[in-house]
């Protein structure tokens, strides 16, 4: 039975357009028709070009968006059928990676601050010795030096704050996180160290994950599965290496094609 569950998922908005005299309401159809299924313990990866509805969909997951129609089931429990009280709470077991992690981080927090309030989200009576060793642990995890927690934000280069970031987004002890392109700001060589971070956390936490990028050949070095959302749909859907080697869809190829290649040797 899949872990996330989509059917017909529909997010849309109303935008007032035309004129003071010839005024015209249009309806733009960021999630248009989603259905997916994602197993336990499997990373799918949301790829398309900006403005196609990828990060409506991971909000709309969230619940941080209500969707104009269609249903969110989590562990076959369903989302959109719980109030935005009910939705909190249960958001501890589903938490998300930001892009920019210096936006998501609050700058007058220490990072030993950041994480001790994720923790206390789920364990509110632990406190003193109990959190600080689940707060080094966390920074162990992520590859920080728990030295460095009395620090702030803007202490840290953006690399290092991705990883406070997912050691946050750890805290609570999430079964699914959403990670909302959260290599696409980073160093290429710190991309690959963000990326194999991640598979390794899904392997030791048993997390369900989306990731989600532009990036088709990023996708591909970390997804399972891969969807390819194009203007508010799924155009594509299949095996990580299926849908690389054997694209259908027309985007699918020129996302495919966008992929620098590198020259050939003589």
């Amino acid at each position: 039975m899949a872990y996330l569950e989509l059917r017909n998922l529909q997010t849309h908005f109303r935008k007032n357009g035309g004129s003071i005299f010839s005024p015209k309401v249009e309806t733009i159809r960021a999630v248009d028709d989603v259905s997916l299924s994602i197993e336990k313990g499997e990373i799918l990866g949301l790829v398309g070009e900006s403005g196609c509805g990828k990060s409506t969909l991971s909000r709309t997951v969230m619940q941080l968006l209500r969707p104009t129609s269609g249903e969110v089931f989590l562990n076959n429990e369903s989302l959109t059928d719980l109030s935005s009280i009910e939705v909190r709470k249960r958001r501890l077991d589903f938490q998300m990676i930001f892009q920019d992690p210096y936006a998501s981080l609050n700058p007058r927090m220490t990072i030993f601050s950041t994480i001790e309030e994720a923790i206390k989200q789920r364990h509110p009576l632990i406190k003193g010795k109990e959190t600080e060793e689940r707060i080094i642990r966390l920074m162990e995890t992520v590859g920080l030096d728990p030295a460095v927690m009395k620090k702030y934000p803007h202490e840290f280069s953006g690399g290092q704050r991705q990883r406070i970031a997912i050691a946050r987004a750890l805290a609570p002890e999430p079964k699914l996180i959403i990670a909302d392109e959260p290599v696409s700001a980073l160093d290429v060589s710190i991309q690959s160290q963000i990326l194999n971070l991640l598979r390794q956390l899904r392997d030791d936490y048993q997390l369900t994950m989306i990731f989600i990028s532009h990036d088709l050949g990023v996708v591909r070095y970390i997804a399972d599965r891969i969807a390819v959302m194009y203007r508010g749909k799924i155009v594509e859907y299949g095996e990580a290496e299926s849908v690389f080697h054997n694209p259908q869809h027309d985007y699918t190829k020129r996302l495919l094609s966008a992929i620098p290649k590198l020259p050939a040797t003589a």
